[in-house]
């Protein structure tokens, strides 16, 4: 019966450690307010189309900087950086200053930019 037991907890966290990371948290965690940058801000390229093509990797590379999931993390941002010639500043949040980078959206309704 304890073999049993032990079987189920192994299989139980087996599948637990399998799916965790297909699992979107950020509406889970509460997102404090991010300090603002002042209104001529333009170091990220927060006016719309403000960036050029060749611009989006170091952004991405900054913006991607403190994520443990840096390989989908810079795979979107630059998909959405070469879309909407835009990138929050920071690490997190701010994506106010991009509106086309906040409001793309995945298939399911959540967002698609990091």
């Amino acid at each position: 019966m304890e073999t049993m037991k032990h079987y189920c907890l192994a299989l139980v966290f087996l599948v637990i450690m399998i799916f965790a990371p297909l699992f979107d948290c950020h509406n889970i965690i509460s997102e404090s307010p991010a300090p603002q940058p002042s209104p001529g801000f333009h170091m990220y390229g927060s006016t719309p189309g403000s960036l050029h093509p060749q611009e989006c990797l170091p952004k991405c590379t900054y913006r991607c900087s403190n994520t443990q999931y840096r390989k989908p993390c810079m795979f979107f941002c630059q998909k959405c950086c070469a879309k909407c010639l835009c990138v929050p500043p920071g690490t997190y949040g701010n994506k106010q200053f991009c509106p086309c980078y906040n409001n793309w959206k995945t298939k399911r309704g959540g967002p698609k930019c990091p």
